[in-house]
């Protein structure tokens, strides 16, 4: 029972109590009152948090990475470096490496791929980035940037809640921004407020009028005509038995096919890519392109069948080095070995550096990629320890970043470079 409140704890509304939920945790089972998770070599730098959207606090997050056994974990909210400062505390009290990243959206309206729909199912011209290894004293003033880039995005938001109102007058459902998204975001504290906030505020008005899944699914497929899959239908179905993900996959369900609907192009809130580099390349940020590639069927079933870069990845990549992108995360259970292997070869031949990350967000997904146990995905690993070397050496100084001049003209050679931060990362950790 003890256990039970600690892990409900890591959940708590205060940062404080959080925290010291997971030092308790921790603390039983270095007493050896609790098992010890085994560590595994996976490694996952792409953990989304409640400073996003996630069903997990940044201490949550460190806490199921643990228990998962993940050798290193990142986080990476959208819009927002809020959740970090926390999610290096959590991670220490563990003894975790970690690193800290953030996504966002930027323009390419300034570039060749202008027009072409890249990795966002949304938008044209407009690209998810990461931007990986922020060196800590960056922290704040990156998060400060991007206030603004928040502050429009809930413009933006407040809008496509009163598209969503008009949708929804014929259910007699309605949706209004600040009372009923607002308060289920961390936007109060520097978090940001997502098209999925929208989605599950609405689940929320769904499931209140709608009090079964058979009468939820009934709603979604007969009365609002929005296909669900079989696969989808089961999940929902079995929201009695599964309440933890029952909200998760109506909102799946509604993000696959309901935003198109509803959606206003995002324009204010993406920085122009040229800038958002320069800020990256002066704070010591490692730029990450986040391919996506043409979707069959989504694993996560909140992206529809699409096709996004595979058609040109000549030329994207051709763009994003000219750009001056460091490198290209993917995530190896999303494409098929014969994308993930092109990806690779043009990362190899443009030198960029390759990052792995599973998009956590719901908790269907599994902190383990267990796809990464193919052979064609071990440096990946070495890649994931030479970001936290870079992170940590950027962090007591910046001309010592992965990719600053002067690292570049002493360690030319990219493989050669990893290696170097790798083993900075080993030594920190003293394994």
């Amino acid at each position: 029972m003890q256990l039970e409140l600690l892990i409900e704890g890591l959940n708590a509304p205060e940062r404080d109590d959080r925290l010291a939920a997971l030092a308790e945790i921790y603390e039983m089972s270095r007493r050896g009152e609790i098992p010890t998770p085994e560590k595994t070599d996976f490694v996952n730098n792409h953990i989304h948090t409640i400073y996003s959207f996630s069903p997990y606090s940044p201490t949550k997050a460190v806490y199921m990475a643990w228990q998962n056994g993940l050798a290193t974990a990142g986080i990476m909210d959208h819009d927002s470096l809020s959740g970090a400062r926390e999610f290096l505390a959590a991670a220490e009290i563990v003894g975790l490496p970690v690193t800290v990243g953030m996504e966002c959206r930027a323009s390419m309206r300034h570039t060749r791929l202008d027009g072409l729909r890249i990795n966002n199912p949304d938008q044209k011209s407009i690209a998810y980035v990461a931007l990986h290894g922020v060196p800590h004293q960056n922290i704040d003033m990156i998060n400060n940037i991007f206030e603004y880039y928040r502050f429009c995005r809930n413009k933006r938001n407040r809008k496509m809640c009163e598209n969503i109102t008009e949708l929804m007058r014929p259910f007699g459902i309605s949706l209004d921004f600040d009372r009923d998204v607002y308060p289920i975001s961390m936007a109060k504290e520097g978090g940001s407020i997502t098209e999925r906030h929208i989605l599950y505020a609405l689940t929320k008005k769904i499931t209140a009028k709608y009090r079964t899944p058979e009468q939820v699914v009934a709603f979604l497929a007969g009365e609002m005509k929005i296909p669900i899959s079989d696969k989808v239908r089961r999940q929902i179905l079995s929201g009695r038995d599964t309440p933890d993900f029952y909200e998760y996959d109506i909102l799946g369900a509604l993000k696959s096919n309901l935003v198109e609907k509803f959606y206003i192009p995002a324009e204010a809130e993406c920085p122009d890519i040229y800038e958002l580099e320069k800020i990256c390349r002066e704070c010591g940020v490692v730029l990450a392109y986040a391919y996506l590639g043409d979707v069959g069927v989504s694993i996560t079933g909140d992206k529809k069948a699409q096709r996004f870069e595979d058609g040109y990845t000549d030329l994207l990549f051709a763009e994003i080095e000219r750009i001056g992108f460091n490198a290209v995360t993917y995530m190896p259970s999303r494409n098929t070995e014969e994308q993930l292997r092109e990806i690779m070869e043009l990362c190899d031949a443009h030198k960029l550096f390759q990052i792995s990350g599973e998009d956590i967000n719901s908790p269907r997904q599994s902190f383990l990629c267990h796809a990464m146990k193919a052979d064609m995905f071990s440096h990946l690993s070495d890649a994931a320890y030479a970001l936290i070397g870079h992170e940590r050496e950027a962090t007591k100084d910046l001309d010592r970043a992965m990719f600053s001049p002067a690292v570049c003209r002493e360690i030319p050679n990219l493989r050669e470079r990893c290696a170097y931060f790798k083993t900075k990362a080993l030594e920190s950790q003293n394994i």
